[in-house]
């Protein structure tokens, strides 16, 4: 199929970093990654944890629980960790000279789901949070940018697909 009829129409379907996909000949893309596993393999079901190191891990811990939802690591076994809701999670090693996330010693980058790119933009902003949406509308949806107390750089991505957009 040539490239301006495959599943992204030709165009780069991640802006921010190279990708490799195979259309379906439908309109989708192929399971490339299931084609890449030996049958009957094991796989990883998502990711478990996101472990990075802070000056004061219990300020940034409140800030990310205040701001973005997300839950304090619990204290006993019987207290449910955050969870986070179903959908396309992008594993993406970076080139190592990237500028992508900012200072050059930075070594990852989250980028979190949402469902409303400008109403989380909008509620970061009331409570003081610089946001940079970028107004440019993807293929596979809208992004935002901002970062924590501690300089860590954070995408927003808001996904063209709504079957990356519900809740849990």
């Amino acid at each position: 199929m040539p490239p301006n009829n495959c599943c992204f129409g030709g165009k780069k379907p991640f802006p921010h970093f190279s990708f490799v996909h195979r259309c379906d000949g439908m309109g989708g893309l192929a399971k490339t990654q299931e084609l890449r596993h030996s049958p009957g393999m094991e796989k990883v079901l998502g990711i478990g944890g996101l472990f990075f190191r802070a000056e004061n891990p219990k300020e940034l811990a409140a800030w990310y629980a205040e701001h973005l939802g997300i839950s304090e690591v619990p204290q006993d076994y019987d207290t449910p960790c955050w969870r986070q809701a179903g959908g396309s999670t992008v594993f993406a090693p970076f080139d190592a000279g990237t500028d992508y996330f900012g200072r050059k010693e930075q070594q990852w980058m989250i980028n979190f789901r949402v469902r409303d790119l400008d109403a989380m933009a909008a509620q970061l902003r009331a409570a003081g949070i610089a946001v940079d949406v970028d107004e440019t509308i993807h293929p596979n949806g809208r992004f935002g940018r901002l970062s924590d107390p501690a300089g860590n750089p954070i995408e927003l991505w808001e996904p063209s697909d709504p079957n990356d957009r519900r809740e849990i």
